[in-house]
């Protein structure tokens, strides 16, 4: 038995679609996780106009997705950072403040795309910020960086039921060891910007965290654990969250660039990160 989740921005869902949608997938009851803005309810078989429907949803702001009917609160989140769990891209906020932003957001936009070896793009962009003062990544934590709607809702409800959360970013552990504490992640793992005295050095301490090293993340830290990935909620938005996405028991594409998106098995696009809590099933009146 699966579930057809339904999820929009607060006050979005309509019940009477809700209800439309029960009737044509000859679907059971309907259980309201928030009013008028998710719903769910069990479906035997997936319905064989799902893609169509998920699509003419969308254009019209709900998330439809496909999860299971039963047991799936997940026992980790495992979740990217860059316009993830905060609004920015870190290395593009660097590169406004050293006066190369928009060449530097114009590789990042075709790395997160899948469009540019990741290796190659990140020894690029570092590059440009040569010289840089190392006051400056504090300054960008301080004016440029906002955390995610939702993160902080959805870190305090899993950590409640007894849930390890793991930020493991492309990006880089002078942002994650701050944004981790911001949210009350449990560990942070990301790539190390070097440095030349006060100043950024132009290179990256090998080897780049990359596409692999996420799932390696996730395979070693559930190890540890005692879990399986199957007990794992994975999110992120750019190509190199693709592996973990879909190595993990619930893989979440939140916001994602197009190709991501377009091959992650689960997308929100309409609701913020406490979408993965209704996900796996969680009432708003269960937020912590």
């Amino acid at each position: 038995m699966q579930a057809i989740s339904l999820i929009a921005a607060p006050g979005k869902l309509d019940p009477a679609l809700v209800t439309s949608l029960q009737t044509a997938f000859g679907a059971g009851s309907a259980q309201w996780l928030a009013p008028d803005e998710a719903a769910e309810f069990p479906v035997e078989t997936i319905p064989s106009n799902f893609e169509m429907v998920r699509a003419n949803l969308a254009a019209i702001g709900v998330d439809l997705n496909i999860v299971p009917a039963e047991s799936r609160k997940k026992r980790l989140l495992i979740a990217d950072m860059d316009s993830t769990m905060i609004g920015q891209e870190c290395i593009d906020e660097l590169a406004a403040e050293a006066g190369v932003g928009e060449r530097v957001a114009d590789i990042t936009a075709r790395a997160m795309n899948g469009e540019l070896n990741f290796e190659a793009a990140i020894d690029e962009r570092v590059g440009l910020l040569k010289g840089l003062p190392l006051s400056v990544i504090q300054t960008v934590l301080d004016t440029r960086i906002t955390l995610a709607p939702g993160g902080e809702i959805l870190l305090n409800t899993m950590k409640a039921n007894g849930a390890y959360a793991a930020l493991v970013s492309g990006g880089f552990v002078q942002f994650t060891s701050a944004i981790a504490a911001r949210f009350g992640f449990d560990e942070n793992r990301a790539n190390t910007l070097l440095t030349d005295g006060d100043q950024l050095s132009g290179y990256v301490q090998r080897p780049i965290l990359g596409q692999e090293a996420k799932v390696d993340a996730l395979n070693e830290i559930t190890a540890r654990l005692g879990i399986s990935p199957e007990d794992a909620v994975a999110v992120g938005d750019g190509a190199n969250d693709l592996a973990m996405i879909h190595h993990a028991g619930m893989g979440v594409a939140l916001h994602a660039k197009p190709t991501v998106a377009a091959a992650a098995p689960i997308k929100v696009n309409h609701g913020d990160l406490t979408a993965l809590l209704y996900l796996q099933g969680y009432a708003k009146s269960d937020f912590v």
